[in-house]
Parts: C-alpha cells; structure tokens; sequence
C-alpha cells in the first residue's frame, strides 16, 4: 500500500495554508461590521422620515388642493403636472417638454370618451395623441401631440365650433358648476378658447376666454397643441378631449378622445402638482445628504428634495496618502489592483429611474400607507448601486394620507469598507508573508537539526554494532536538544552496559581462573607423588579449589534465584524501624569486631514490602561496611523520614569510592577490593554481587540507593531511599 511521505517542512507548509483563513475572517468581520453600519444607517433614515413625518402632520391644508382624499386614482384622468425647469414658449414645437417627456401619456381608441353618431359598428378611431400637463409660474401648461389622418379646420368666417376638429376641455372650479370651452382655430397659429354654456348639449361659444390661450400647429402626422392656464382655474377638476372631425364636406363629429368626458361633472379629472408649501418645508433637506420625497395616499409625489447621487449615506473620512513614496508607488500599482479584484468600487454614477417620477411605487411605501413604517434596499436597474429607502406615515385627523420617504445610496458604507479592508489585506499581507517565512525557516531548522541528530546517531555506531563515538552535547534548550541529549545519556549507558558485559567475561574469566589452576596443580601434583601424606594434603588442595568454584557458582545464581523470588514474593505493611533494630541487634552478634551505632529519628515508618527481603538488603550492605572497615571501627546507622519517603544510611570508615564508579557499583559482577591478593586467595571470592541484590530489592520497594564519600573523606555512606506507606 503506498504511503505518501511527508517531510516536516511540507506538513510545516501545508499547516502555514492556514494563515489564509486569517484574511477569510478579516472579511467576514468586516462584512459584519457593513452589516451593522447598514442597519444603523437604516434606523438613521426610519428616523429621519419620522422626523420630516412630524413636521408634516395635522396639516390638511397641504393635501387639500392635491386631490389627496380621492378614494382612486384613475391613470390618464387624475393628471399629474411637475414643475418645470424653464418657462414654455407657446410655439407648438413640444422641445420645452422633453424634461418631462417622460411623464406623458398616450390616448387613443381605448379613451374614447364620446361617441357622437348613433351608426353601428362605430367608426374607426383613427385619432390619438400624446398628452400632458406641466406648471411654471403660475400657469398651468397642456401639450397635445396629435396622431390624425385628416385635420379638418373651420369654415372661414363660420360661427360653428364643432364642425372641425377641435379641443374641448372642461372645468369644475371651487363653486362646483361645469364651465366648458373649445377650441376650433380657423387655421394654424395663435389660439384663444371660447366659452361655452353649461349644457352639455349646446356647442355655441359665448364669448372669448382669452385667460386659455396656446398655439396650434401643423406636424406631418397631424397637429400639435400647447395651451397656457392660469393656475386658479385649475384648482378644481379637468378633462380635455379631442373631438375629431375627418370629412371636410359633411363636418360631422365621430367621436371625442380625451383624459375625460368635459361635459359631465362626474367624470372630470384632478391635477395634482407638486406642493410648493412642502417642498417649501423640505427645502432644508436637500443638505441633509438625503433624497426626500413626500407622495400623497395614491404614491403621487408632493414633493421632492436632494439628489441621490450626492446621497452616500455614512461619509468616510479621506484617506490620508502615505508620505513613503515607495510605499505609495507600491500600493498603486500592485496592492490596490489586486484587492479589486475582489472588492468593487462605490460606482459614480449610476442609472437613477426614479430621478423625474411623479409616482413612487415599492413596499415600503405600501407599508408606511398602511400605517407601518419600513425600509427597503434595492438594486438600481444598471445593478451599480444599492438605494436604501425608509418610509414613514404622515397622518391627518388619525388618517394616514401620505408618506415621507428618504433614499441614501450604500456607496459610503462601502467606500468605508473598502477603506477597512485595504488597510487589513495590508496587515494580513505582511503578517502572512511574514508568518510564512518565519514558519519555513523554523521548519529548515527543526528539520536540520533532526537530520544532524540522525546523522550523528548513525556516525557513533559501526558496522558491527559498536558505540564508536559519542552524540554531541546539544545546547539548545528545548525538545530537540532534550533528545539529543537523551540519546547521548542513553548510548552512553548502554555503552557502559556493553563495556560491562565485555569486562564481565574477563572477571569470571579471571574469578575462575585461579580455583582451576589449584585444582590442576593439585591433580598434577597427586600423579607426581607416591607419599600419602602429601597427597592428602593435595587432595584438600584440590578440594578447596572446587569448593571456591562451587562457591563462585552459587553466588552467580544468587542474583538469578532472587530476582525470581522477589517477583513471586507478596507485599505487605511491616514497620521498617522494628526490622532494622532487630537486624542492628544480630550483627553485633555475627560482627564482634564492630561497634554498631543506631539512631531512629522517626517514630514509626511503615513499608509496603517483605520484612525478609529488606533485612537481606540490609545484610548485604553491612557485610561490605565490615569488610571495609578495620576491627573496632564503628558502623553507624541511621532511621529518619522526609516529605515523601524515609532515608536508611549505613556509614563506614574505610577506603573511599574510585571516582566515577558510584553508579557502577551497583551492578553485577563489579568489584573493588583493595588487597585483590587476599581477595584472590580467600575461600569465599567476592564477585561484586551483595550491592546488586540489595539495589535490586531497593528496586522491589520502589526505592533507591546512592553511595557517596563522607565529606571528610573518612569513610563511605550507603542511603537507602524508599516511600512509606500512608498509614
């Protein structure tokens, strides 16, 4: 199975692809942070149309004249006159309106307001128009730009006014009676209206009404119309149509196309135009970095202040340019190119369609209608920018009869944005690059000293196996250098280990020897001999020498013997000062020659452990106390406890320890006499076992012992250090 191997520094690089969710959160923290910024800004707009609301309520006198109590609004009757920029030149020409050319609308076969003939089928409309109203000054201005096949003017010198084509309109001023008029020029030029009477019935002029004048002109298609009001007169309600006439011969009527029926009161329409009073009162606004606009209950605009463009909602402080002009050079040319291409610029300008509305539409609106105030966001019909719109009720005698809404663009929650997140892409810029080498030179060192301490490791050992050298001492202070120097403190052990084992077979080597070669002697001795007497005392001779080699032999498997005794042995709670005493007691009676010193300075200390086998510890330790010391010499012992455990030592005048062989003499098979000839010849060889079986029971309790110098160089001490059972 393949296994695909990864070095430190590769799982060093690919744990360093983590620094790249620092700029992910960094942008999700910033796109919280425009989310916070953009409801405040919402709740600042719900504010400020409450605001501009408060100032607005309890004041029917600014709806009263806009035909805000109408239950409907009938689209193409209800008229809707904005105010225009610049005066209109009565020339039939229609360039003044292109403004608000917009806001026109078509009539045709489908408003038809009066059929005059009773002939079935109908005819064919074959007349329409394009009509609107506008206000300047104090005049209510009317284009009609007319589709006709057949323009039909009036009969010179004839006083009929409804045998040619010709404008009716009608009017319903403040005292409620219908007042009509007509139009029918002669030919094209300057127009005035004449009045007629009140019954719908009668076409006959009374007089001149030169309040309503305008100019009829010819056009390829048919004609145009555009008349001036004075604006009293259309304080009321309104409706022109277009009666058309299209055989010159008979002048009969056919039909009439218009906004509404002028000859009934109860068909007449209502011209609302932008309330000078309001826009009086949100005059102020247009400095309040805001779009305003007041609509009545039918979402027909009152009045409207700001421009949107300019409306940028929050406003970002300028950033300051650095004055590191290599740092600058930087940022433009290569920092701020990359970041946009995941940010977008707040665009400058963008396709405002409700720039020359004269109606709103949108849910909010429909909400404030209601009652509720709300916001909403949406796109502009190029998806540049984002318009945020707060709506808010006005309300008169409990009735809710418009709204206020304020629109801001998000373009300076997102100006401040990009701000934001241009100067943390150039943190997170550094701090990754930084981070990301920082992390792959540490991964070049970390790897580079591992690779060394292999290669060091493998240098020391030789083809055979042999330690050959030792590991450099590492002197940093962290993992790396703790394992380098476990394994220099390891290999040095098992070094010593192996120097143990080689020097182990020279001293049985050495330790067997001699009883051999005293028995072989003796033996050779024996043939060579025919007295009995001699060759008794070479037979004891050789006696000695197999008894010395029986004895070497039951001491090497006296450590094999205990070390499995003391792994079936059971532990129990003995009190250690009790053994001790009582063991002091018997060596003064094996050991004569000795003075024993006991000092407790404990009153009890309990062990878990076997009593026999400390006792056996214990004896091994004071056999090498006699037999270094000289007769008369005293061998004091000493009982005490510490935080954690409690201390035995076992002091001795006598030869001192070799340097360096501390720790050595605890193990097997190693010896340090000082007379090695009486060693050599003494019947029962020491072979450097009686410390390694005590150490080894030290072991089963759990303890340990150290081996020092006196600090007067006077003898030798044995600490036993083991834990006393908490009870």
């Amino acid at each position: 199975m393949f296994r695909l191997r990864l070095s430190l520094r590769l799982q060093l690089l690919f744990l360093s692809l983590f620094l790249f969710t620092i700029p992910w959160l960094g942008y999700k923290y910033v796109w919280e942070l425009e989310q916070y910024l953009r409801i405040g800004q919402e709740q600042t707009m719900i504010g400020t149309a409450r605001a501009v609301a408060t100032a607005l309520h309890e004041r029917p006198a600014l709806f009263d004249n806009q035909s805000s109590y109408l239950k409907d609004v009938r689209p193409g009757t209800d008229l809707y006159a904005p105010f225009m920029t610049s005066p209109i030149q009565l020339d039939g020409k229609l360039k003044d309106w292109n403004s608000v050319q917009h806001l026109a609308r078509e009539y045709d076969d489908e408003q038809v307001v009066t059929w005059f003939g009773n002939t079935f089928p109908r005819p064919l409309v074959t007349l329409s128009f394009t009509h609107m109203v506008g206000r300047y000054d104090q005049y209510l201005y009317a284009m009609f730009n007319v589709t006709d096949d057949r323009v039909v003017w009036r009969r010179p010198n004839s006083l009929s006014i409804d045998q040619s084509d010709h404008l009716l309109i009608g009017l319903q001023p403040d005292s409620g009676e219908l007042e009509r008029y007509v139009i029918a020029p002669y030919q094209p030029g300057w127009v005035n209206a004449y009045r007629l009477s009140s019954d719908a019935t009668e076409y006959r002029a009374l007089e001149n009404e030169l309040r309503i004048q305008g100019r009829w002109t010819l056009t390829p298609e048919g004609y145009n119309i555009e008349l001036r009001f004075p604006l009293a007169m259309t304080s009321g309600s309104l409706a022109f149509a277009i009666a058309d006439v299209d055989d010159a011969t008979l002048r009969t009527k056919q039909y009439a196309v218009g906004t509404a029926n002028p000859n009934r009161t109860d068909g007449l329409g209502t011209v609302v135009t932008p309330s000078p009073e309001i826009e009086q009162i949100l005059a102020g606004l247009k400095y309040a970095d805001s779009r305003v606009w007041v609509v009545d209950k039918h979402k027909r605009v009152l009045a409207k202040a700001g421009d949107i463009r300019s409306a940028s909602g929050l406003r970002s402080r300028q950033q300051e340019n650095s004055s590191n002009s290599y740092w600058r050079w930087i940022e433009t040319r290569w920092l701020l190119p990359l970041y946009y291409h995941i940010l977008t610029r707040p665009p400058a300008e963008f396709v405002d369609e409700m720039e020359n509305a004269y109606a709103l539409g949108g849910l909010d609106i429909s909400s404030a209608l209601n009652g509720n105030p709300d916001s909403l966001w949406r796109l502009t019909s190029d998806n540049k920018a984002v318009i945020l719109s707060a709506a808010y009720p006005i309300y008169i005698d409990k009735q809710v009869m418009g709204a206020v809404v304020v629109e801001q663009t998000t373009n300076g929650i997102r100006t401040l944005r990009n701000q934001a997140l241009e100067q943390l892409f150039h943190v997170i810029l550094a701090v990754m690059l930084l981070g990301t080498a920082a992390l792959l030179l540490f991964a070049h060192r970390i790897s580079s000293r591992i690779r060394k301490l292999r290669d060091d490791t493998e240098a020391i050992i030789d083809d055979n196996g042999k330690i050959v050298a030792a590991i450099p001492l590492a002197r940093q202070r962290d993992e790396i250098g703790d394992l380098s120097r476990s394994f220099s403190e390891v290999l040095g052990r098992l070094q010593q280990y192996n120097s143990y084992l080689e020097n182990m077979a020279s001293r049985l080597s050495h330790e067997l020897r001699t009883p051999i070669a005293v028995v072989r002697s003796s033996l050779d001795m024996i043939k060579q001999t025919d007295s009995a007497e001699q060759q008794e005392v070479f037979v004891e001779r050789a006696q000695a020498g197999i008894s010395r080699l029986s004895t070497i032999l039951n001491s090497m498997s006296e450590a094999t013997r205990l070390e499995h005794a003391i792994a079936q042995e059971e532990v129990e709670l003995f009190d250690a000062i009790a053994v001790v005493t009582g063991c002091v007691g018997g060596y003064e009676y094996a050991y004569p020659a000795r003075q024993f010193q006991l000092k407790v300075s404990a009153e009890r200390l309990q062990v878990n452990g076997s009593p026999e086998l400390f006792a056996q510890m214990l004896d091994k330790i004071i056999a090498n106390a006699v037999e270094f010391s000289e007769e008369n010499d005293e061998i004091s012992l000493h009982l005490w406890r510490d935080a954690k455990s409690f201390k035995v030592s076992v002091t001795n005048p006598g030869p001192l320890l070799p340097e360096g062989m501390k720790t050595q003499l605890l193990q097997s098979m190693v010896s340090i006499r000082p007379n090695q000839n009486r060693h050599q010849n003494a019947a029962h060889p020491h072979l450097g076992l009686g410390l390694f079986i005590a150490n080894m029971i030290a072991v089963f309790h759990k303890g340990s012992i150290h081996l020092s110098n006196l600090p007067d160089n006077t003898g030798v001490c044995v600490v036993i250090s083991m834990p006393y059972a908490n009870k």
